[in-house]
């Protein structure tokens, strides 16, 4: 799993799920979160191959944004990510079995969506870090697309339902 954290919000703004990470995945995730939030001041990672590859350390410096590499074996320079990691698994990981790639991506992504926009969060006063962007699920469905609503909620509602 490719987890991103936004370090001032708490949001967790993808997880990606794969047999194997590589540079490519990396650059497709972040690329596909620049376009949407638009490029941060840095991005900060541990030293795993997939992101001290230089065609992500080129890309990253091409887009704008410095890298910021924790010193190895430092996790609590990540503290962010590492405290997400830790609520993941201890919520979701230990107690789910898998039977299918398809069926992790579905679950895990509804599991972030409920981290994003319902689990309190102690270090945010007990709120969610992103409850602004809740969509209520009958939203999601193809009849309430055609009906009128705010464009805010067509744009989120075009995503595909997580069930």
């Amino acid at each position: 799993m490719l987890n991103v954290v936004d370090e001032f919000t708490r949001e967790c703004l993808s997880i990606r799920v794969a047999r194997r990470l590589n540079s490519t995945l990396v650059i497709d995730v972040l690329s596909d979160l620049f376009i949407l939030r638009g490029v941060p001041g840095h991005v900060r990672s541990d030293n795993g191959p997939e992101f001290i590859a230089k065609a992500v350390q080129d890309w990253i410096g091409a887009v704008g944004a410095k890298t910021a590499y924790i010193t190895p074996g430092s996790p609590w320079e990540n503290g962010y990510i590492e405290s997400f990691n830790a609520r993941l698994r201890d919520e979701l990981l230990n107690g789910e079995i898998f039977y299918s790639l398809r069926e992790a991506q579905v679950i895990i992504e509804s599991w972030r969506r409920h981290y994003n926009l319902v689990r309190p969060h102690q270090s945010l006063g007990y709120r969610p870090p992103a409850p602004e962007v809740f969509v209520p699920s009958f939203a999601a469905w193809p009849s309430a697309r055609a009906a009128s609503a705010p464009t805010a909620m067509l744009g989120l509602a075009k995503r595909p339902p997580v069930n």
